[in-house]
């Protein structure tokens, strides 16, 4: 987005915004031809785009005769638009500043809300993390105190990470096929974290990130406010089209690829080791960065664990891979605790720039770190039977109350892509609140708008009865969205 100086409406301040071209919001849109009311179906696609984090709040929309010279409608019609959208908070206008973007009252962006506890009542199926066993967190919390209260005594500040916990993260990538010092780990407060980090030190506004679609939806977001582009790339229910991802490398030279090649979140498939040595043969010639998350990667079920993807860089010589990972998704997504595994100069640059954000990791999270890190790099094998026995439990529901939904077993990772045969995701996100269950839309998980509608994203991180609830409620949210479109629709008389 380009950048301006302008008002910003409602404080009186002079600050620096940002203005969304016509063009540029036009191809975010539906094509609003044959839609009646179109005004209507413009201000909601407008709306979504806001809570979905892919407009950002306080963006300068485009002048009402711009807007519609690139949708090819008249102008009142965006009049239309944009007074729906300030009735309903969703923008707000002052004369001569243009209209801005906001939210509504009492409304938080998807991103947000994905992660907030959902009711008593409601089963979550937005996040796709594990809890810790209790035992587990008591053991390990019995065990650090003593070392923790020597840490009292000291300011307590680690830009890098402790020494105790780099050199397990890299003990654990040597022991993977990897061979790697302490000083090759940056200790960071989860895997967002660094890869914030990485995409702030490599990138800037501008700048072209190849990305898997579907990908994570917080990654994605993490791309947006950083202002980069995302150039996305295929990933079926058949796996990775190499031959699109080598093109794209070589026609658009991305400055960085952002990759899940382990039991990728949200398919859960595992990329073949041919394929990932091509890719990063095409990432070399195109001089491009590549990010591995490898937050999933100890989390195989039915197949042995990967090796580290940079493995094929260390063999091939290359010094542009950068890995990413955390044990939220191996442990627990309240241990804060993720790394960054490159070259040790990019490892000094990340802390320098780290400093401007924070000083450096809890140092109770990392002493638990390197406790749990000390009776096993990834979860314990009972907790990958319970893993086992909970997907077998989702998919047994899913036969039963939506056989005609479809889906992949994936090897491993936590949650199963499935496809509902047609684009009735968003609305069947939103009536499977009314019935308990919190779930997000398919297209969440998209690069581009208007993409996975008919898909959902189903975890299976909680007990078999739950996810067989769960599943309950979402075929009766199907049922009555069906039975409101019919009533909507009226009779349809045969003549």
């Amino acid at each position: 987005m380009a950048s301006s100086t302008s008002d910003r409406p409602g404080d009186g301040t002079r600050r620096v915004g940002r203005t969304l071209g016509g063009p540029q919001l036009a191809a975010m849109l539906p094509d609003p031809a044959g839609a009646r009311p179109a005004y209507r179906q413009l201000a909601r696609a407008i709306g979504t785009l806001i809570l979905d984090g892919r407009i950002a709040p306080h963006v300068r929309l485009p002048a009402e005769r711009e807007l519609a010279a690139a949708l090819r409608i008249s102008r009142p019609t965006v009049t239309a638009v944009y007074d729906l959208l300030r009735e309903s908070g969703y923008a707000h206008s002052r004369q001569g500043a243009g209209t801005w973007t906001a939210l509504p009252k009492g409304r938080a962006p998807s991103g947000v809300a994905r992660l907030l506890a959902p009711g008593d009542t409601v089963i979550d199926l937005a996040r796709a993390a594990p809890g810790l066993p209790e035992r587990t967190l008591a053991d390990a919390l019995a065990e650090i105190t003593p070392r923790l209260t020597e840490h009292a005594h000291t300011p307590g500040y680690h830009p890098y990470g402790l020494p105790e916990l780099r050199a397990a993260v890299a003990r654990r990538f040597t022991e993977r096929g990897l061979a790697t010092v302490p000083e090759q780990i940056l200790v960071t407060s989860g895997a967002q974290h660094a890869l914030t980090l990485v995409l702030g030190l490599l990138c800037g506004p501008g700048d072209r990130v190849m990305v898997e679609s579907p990908s994570y939806p917080n990654a994605l977001e993490a791309l947006r406010h950083a202002r980069l582009r995302p150039v996305p790339v295929p990933v079926t229910d058949d796996g990775w089209d190499i031959g699109i991802a080598e093109s794209a490398l070589h026609q658009t030279v991305p400055r960085l690829a952002y990759l899940i090649p382990d039991f990728h979140n949200p398919t859960g498939l595992l990329m073949p080791e041919p394929e990932r040595a091509r890719l990063l043969r095409a990432a070399h010639r195109a001089g491009t960065w590549v990010v591995v998350d490898e937050t999933l990667s100890d989390l195989a079920l039915d197949v042995p664990a990967p090796p580290p993807f940079a493995s094929h860089a260390a063999r091939g010589g290359g010094d542009r891979v950068v890995t990413i990972g955390s044990m939220s998704k191996s442990h627990w997504g309240g241990l804060r605790i993720g790394w960054v595994r490159a070259g040790a100069r990019l490892i000094t640059e990340l802390v320098a720039r780290r400093i401007a954000v924070d000083v450096g990791s809890s140092v109770m999270d990392q002493l638990l770190a390197v406790a749990l890190l000390a009776r096993g790099a990834g979860p314990a094998a009972h907790r990958l039977e319970e893993l086992r026995e909970q997907r077998s439990a989702l998919a047994a529901a899913l036969h039963e109350y939506l056989p005609e939904w479809t889906w992949r077993l994936p090897p491993g990772g936590l949650s199963l892509w499935a496809d509902l045969g047609e684009p009735i995701a968003p609305a069947l996100a939103g009536r499977a609140l009314d019935h308990g269950v919190r779930i997000e839309s398919g297209s969440c998980f998209a690069a581009d708008p208007g993409v996975f509608e008919q898909r959902l994203r189903l975890p299976y991180t909680l007990p078999p009865e739950t996810l067989r609830e769960a599943v309950r409620r979402l075929a009766a949210a199907l049922a009555d969205s069906r039975s409101a479109s019919a009533r909507a629709r009226g009779p349809r008389w045969i003549v």
